[in-house]
């Protein structure tokens, strides 16, 4: 056993792109930092892994919208390498009788699309857009920064300074504020952060296929159907991105999202971080004045003067401490934080491009293959989908999100194949009366099964493929529960309430330990926010 006799100014657990985001702002201040990754390369769930020979693979996350444009400015991502790839049409929706919804950037051409369905959501649709900016406009600003204490806490449970209050009471002001600039929508706006997605969509339009479309970023990554109240945040949340300077559009990164986590890791070894990969954390050492390093794998000490954990708040507090460093009603909140996933990511080496009933046979990508697909029609579908979940079986017919980025990325595929990407709910994470051995295989052929209902022979294309369910994603990822968010995005674990109440600063009740990854405020999603927020409350504290 060695000990670093050096130590470390800041030390963070995992190199995925929040504690990325988070060591190259430290850096950037003068600190000492060292990234600890367990897994072979940098990036956590944000990877390009090679599938086959040939074949490339955003392995868990796949697409890029939410990440802060501050964090791409100042760590200088471009110059490192990072590319987007803005898709219009942005979205296809299928339908099971020929024929399907396109849209995209272009609003006459949206405004044709949708009135193939109803001649009223299409006037419609625009004024949702509008609205949905507007409201984003107002809430994206509070994301870059810490979430303010919106409720006092007894002292039992946090000691709390002057400034603190101070700071907090200024940030729920600012909050309140930025609802005051939507006037007359507010009531509206609240509506929209706390109703259910379908609820939100029924208000606003009547066609099934539009409001299918839509009501599936309001349930990704959820254990929720659209009609769950919540689930209209998780839809706003989906439209707060700026993929090359446009509002709420999504792009493929080229070289697959790996791309962006390997950009993120130059910019810090440029800044002198030093990034340790194969290097998993068994413990976080705590002495009496706090945290004091940690302890390798295989018994290597590290010492740092902090250490900022990127893991879950179930990692970090459950496994990386002894219980006894934890205050209980602390660990109680911990345990309370909701992990529920229905996720399972398949990735897909194909020989062909899948052929749409209704739209002509061709080899080459056609406008609907650019965006995410989207298989599963009406809202009813997506809810039965729920259903069969809800009672801990795998959806009999699942939602899937299907993305082909070779489409625009010829650097993934040989020429003439291509990578296909589902993201698919719903997926318990236990099964009541199986197993994920026994029914991973036979769940994938099930989704190609309900692709090939809309794209008759996909599945016969299919040459190499991988499945991600929920315990794959826990294990392979830290990602605890498979939850792609590191805790579910529902009102109950948002702002002040994230991770847990009283303890929304990425601060801990031990001196020196730190959050800086998803399960904190702002949240799930490639944005960087956290991490960026994160680095900003370490500096703070000198």
């Amino acid at each position: 056993m060695s000990t670093q006799q050096t130590p470390y100014d800041h030390l963070i657990i995992g190199a995925g792109h929040n504690g990325l985001v988070t060591a190259a702002y430290l850096a950037a201040a003068g600190k000492k930092v060292l990234v600890l990754e367990r897994n072979a390369q940098v990036g956590g769930a944000c990877i390009t892994t090679e599938l086959a020979p040939g074949y490339k693979v955003s392995t868990c996350s796949y697409l890029v919208s939410l990440l802060s444009e501050q964090v791409i400015a100042d760590l200088e991502l471009a110059r490192h390498g990072y590319r987007t790839l803005p898709r219009n049409p942005s979205s296809f929706t299928p339908c099971r009788d020929g024929g399907g919804l396109l849209l995209g950037s272009d609003a006459a051409e949206n405004h044709r699309q949708i009135s193939r369905f109803s001649t009223a959501d299409a006037d419609a649709y625009p004024r949702f857009e509008a609205f949905l900016t507007r409201v984003a406009e107002c809430l994206e600003p509070e994301l870059e920064r810490a979430a303010p204490g919106l409720l006092q806490w007894p002292d039992a449970w946090r000691s709390v300074s002057l400034w603190q209050q101070l700071r907090d009471a200024i940030g729920a002001w600012r909050l309140r504020k930025a609802f005051a600039r939507l006037g007359a929508e507010q009531p509206a706006a609240i509506r929209l952060l706390l109703n259910s997605a379908r609820s939100v969509l029924d208000e606003w339009f009547e066609s099934e296929v539009l409001k299918a479309t839509l009501a599936t970023d309001g349930v990704i990554g959820a254990f929720a159907p659209p009609s769950a109240p919540g689930t209209g945040y998780v839809l706003l949340h989906h439209v707060m991105g700026n993929a090359g300077g446009e509002r709420g559009v999504w792009a493929y990164v080229e070289g697959g999202m790996g791309a962006i986590t390997q950009a993120m890791a130059a910019s810090c070894r440029e800044r002198g971080v030093e990034i340790r990969t194969a290097a998993p954390v068994e413990r976080i050492r705590v002495d009496a004045s706090g945290v004091c390093g940690v302890t390798l794998v295989g018994g290597e000490q590290i010492d740092a003067k902090r250490v900022i954990s990127n893991a879950t708040p179930q990692v970090t507090f459950e496994q990386l401490l002894d219980a006894r460093d934890l205050a209980e009603d602390f660990l109680t909140a911990v345990r309370c934080i909701d992990y529920a996933s229905a996720t399972t990511k398949i990735n897909l080496a194909v020989s062909a491009l899948p052929q749409f009933t209704g739209f002509p046979s061709r080899s080459e990508p056609a406008p609907h293959h650019r965006g995410t697909i989207h298989i599963g029609d009406t809202l009813d579908l997506l809810e039965r989908a729920y259903d069969d979940a809800k009672y801990g079986r795998a959806s009999r017919t699942p939602l899937i999100e299907m993305t082909i980025p070779s489409a625009l990325d010829t650097t993934l595929a040989p020429s003439g194949h291509h990578i296909v990407q589902l993201f698919v709910q719903y997926t318990p994470y236990s099964l009541r009366e199986s197993s994920w051995e026994i029914e991973r295989d036979m769940f994938a052929d099930r989704c190609l099964h309900e692709i090939d209902r809309y794209a008759p022979g996909f599945s016969q294309s299919v040459l190499h493929r991988q499945v991600l369910t929920p315990p794959d994603l826990e294990r392979e990822f830290g990602l605890t529960g498979g939850n792609i968010f590191h805790g579910a995005m529902s009102p109950s674990q948002l702002l002040s309430l994230r991770p847990v109440p009283g303890w929304a600063d990425y601060r801990t009740p031990i001196r020196g330990l730190y959050l800086c990854g998803s399960g904190t405020h702002p949240g799930g999603g490639v944005t960087g926010m956290p991490g960026r927020n994160a680095a900003r409350a370490v500096l703070a504290d000198g």
